[in-house]
């Protein structure tokens, strides 16, 4: 289907919705110098999300891809792997871990518009707020959580929908002028070749992940085993039917719950709001979770820990040693991170994220490098940051790292 629709009436719309329109689409698409990609997800409605729309726009139309009709995505594969397509995307490694996770797609020759806005230390950096600030274009957002994994599609949808990728070439054009006049395509550049790497690093279900909840820290053994029993019994109903947990029951309730510890229909519904359905539909289940965790005398587990953050790259072979622990560790973040503000507060064409994020001073006053080439393998630290501030980095490192007798 083609045709133009109310907020683009001069550019062409082509719905996707079988396997051989996608395999033509991808053809052509395999030929462009450069494209806008943009995914809808349904994260806020199922218990495992999955991209439900793919939005890509050239030069010359939009299209809007339904991956819950077309049953063969992989005719995308050799566009989204080009080096010769460049692919724009706004807030890249969401979308990107997406696509890897659910039809196995690599990336490669990207462009995220959101680095843009932030080597370029706009003030407001969503894609809106990037298309108000170039275009003077107020984007309507009120389906930014609409369930994309209904059908059919309306209009309004649609519209909606092309409007995240429609922009994007424009946006890119714009900023890459601003980007070299200021010599910062660069970090641009280096900052989207490792978006690429990140894979999906989506929530594998702890079963002790239930002592992470704000409110458990101090419960009793006999607390935590009740509340073990109703984080459990949350994840089985969610997973049943296919919702996120959060929508099921909230944290805070169940904490309520495991240090209340009702023991009748009455004590329970005391505790829930006059207009809630919670005892209605959890009533039954959750004072048998109660008595369960009473009952139940096993110990209490150690929740798995954090590993790399969600969608990270790899860190490097070779990296720099750790030197410092502890303390004196956190005496040289400080130091690094003082450092870091006063350079800011002296530049108004600075921001933090042009300098060093606290994570990544953090890692740099544990290693406490002695060199650039130390510096530069210190995990996280990109190229850009060594040729810009590394040896203002080494000099204050000097004195502090001196002060912890290294």
């Amino acid at each position: 289907m083609e045709g133009p629709i109310s907020m683009f009436p001069d550019t062409p719309l082509v719905m996707v919705e079988d396997n051989d329109l996608l395999s033509e689409v991808a053809e052509h698409l395999n030929n462009c110098a450069v494209i806008g990609v943009d995914t809808e997800s349904d994260s806020f409605y199922s218990y495992q999300e999955r991209v439900c729309l793919l939005q890509i726009s050239d030069l010359e139309r939009d299209y809007v891809i339904d991956p819950l009709k077309v049953t063969d995505m992989s005719p995308l594969a050799k566009v989204f792997a080009s080096e010769d397509t460049v692919k724009i995307l706004h807030g890249a490694d969401y979308d990107i871990v997406c696509l890897k996770r659910d039809f196995g797609h690599e990336f490669a020759a990207v462009f995220d518009t959101l680095f843009g806005a932030q080597f370029l230390g706009l003030p407001k950096i969503g894609l809106g707020d990037l298309i108000r600030h170039y275009f003077g274009i107020d984007l309507e957002k009120a389906y930014q959580r609409h369930n994309w994994s209904l059908r059919p599609l309306q209009p309004e949808h649609i519209d909606y929908a092309r409007g995240d990728t429609h922009w994007l070439m424009a946006i890119r054009e714009l900023m890459m002028r601003e980007l070299a006049s200021l010599d910062r395509l660069r970090h641009v550049e280096e900052e989207c070749k490792l978006v690429v790497q990140r894979e999906w690093q989506g929530r594998v279900f702890d079963p002790e992940g239930y002592q992470r909840m704000k409110g458990a820290a101090g419960m009793s053994d006999e607390e935590l085993r009740v509340l073990r029993q109703l984080y459990l019994y949350r994840d089985g109903y969610a997973k049943k039917r296919n919702r996120p947990s959060f929508k099921v029951l909230a944290d805070p309730l169940l904490v309520k719950i495991a240090r209340a510890q009702p023991a009748s229909s009455g004590a329970l519904a005391k505790m829930l709001s006059s207009k809630s359905s919670v005892g209605r539909r959890h009533g039954d289940a959750l004072l048998d979770c109660v008595q369960k965790g009473l009952a139940d005398d096993s110990a209490i587990g150690v929740p798995k820990k954090k590993g790399t953050p969600k969608g990270n790259p790899k860190q490097p072979e070779g990296a720099t040693k750790v030197r410092l622990h502890g303390r004196a560790a956190e005496r040289v973040h400080q130091g690094l991170k003082t450092w870091r503000n006063q350079l800011v507060s002296s530049d108004p064409n600075l921001t933090p994220f042009m300098v060093a994020s606290n994570g990544t001073l953090k890692k740099i006053a544990a290693c406490c490098p002695a060199d650039l080439d130390e510096l530069a393998n210190v995990p996280d630290v990109r190229t850009w940051q060594v040729a810009d501030h590394g040896e203002a980095i080494l000099k204050t490192l000097e004195a502090l790292c001196k002060d912890e007798k290294l």
